[in-house]
């Protein structure tokens, strides 16, 4: 979390041309102005570090305002990404935490003698605009897959023609996940299967600039504001 707060000496003095009162609320604003600056950074860092970046993922992070009664004004991730853990593997590198979708099909696979850690869309699957695993067709196979036979039938069974969803037995000449069963009879696979969590190294790197900007940012604003709160002292003593 990058905390963006006045603690130099050089703004101190700038603010002494001003009362208490009216100083911590200039502050307040360019803080505030600065922050929105560095959230934006960090919007558009993640559209050029992520494929096609879900409004979930852009709207991870929001600006804790500053006040004239506490000057310090924080970039910090919502309350809703706290319990995602992927921006913060993006951020410093790491093996991924389980997805929901993971934690379920490694709990339904377990009796099965399958070890699944992470789950990621096949070349079979149907992608929504985010390149991610498409809606329907994910709760169509999690329904179709969530009972104890839902294992791919014996060979030279007969099935129904349509269409239908079956995880491929441990051992078998199918590799391991998600595989969907055309009316025709053929075969695709939707969903890969892996043992091992994937591994991030450091991509999104949102400390380091948005310090940057920060520093860039901050003089700019303060002067601004404190021109600004200046001429409204200026205006009411007339």
């Amino acid at each position: 979390m990058l905390r963006v707060a006045t603690d130099d000496a050089e703004l101190q003095r700038n603010l002494k041309q001003l009362i208490d009162k009216d100083a911590r609320r200039a502050a307040s604003w360019a803080l505030n102005d600065t922050a929105d600056d560095v959230l934006k950074h960090v919007q558009d860092r993640m559209d050029r570090v992520f494929d096609r970046p879900t409004r979930f993922t852009n709207n991870a992070f929001m600006v804790w305002r500053a006040k004239p009664n506490s000057l310090e004004a924080e970039v910090m991730e919502r309350a809703t990404v706290g319990r995602r853990h992927f921006l913060k593997v993006q951020e410093l590198g790491g093996a991924r935490a389980q997805t929901g979708l993971e934690r379920l099909m490694a709990s339904q696979l377990g009796a099965g003698g399958m070890i699944m850690q992470a789950a990621v869309p096949a070349e079979g699957a149907k992608l929504d605009a985010y390149g991610n695993w498409a809606n329907a067709e994910r709760r169509q196979a999690i329904a179709a897959v969530s009972g104890p036979a839902a294992t791919a039938p014996a060979a030279g069974a007969k099935t129904r023609r349509r269409a239908g969803f079956f995880v491929s037995k441990p051992g078998s000449a199918l590799s391991p996940g998600i595989w969907k069963r055309a009316p025709d009879g053929s075969i695709s696979k939707v969903l890969h299967f892996t043992a091992g969590a994937p591994v991030y190294g450091p991509r999104l790197g949102f400390m380091d600039g948005a310090s940057e900007v920060y520093a860039d940012r901050l003089p700019a604003h303060l002067a601004r504001t404190i021109e600004k709160m200046i001429e409204r002292v200026a205006a009411k003593s007339r």
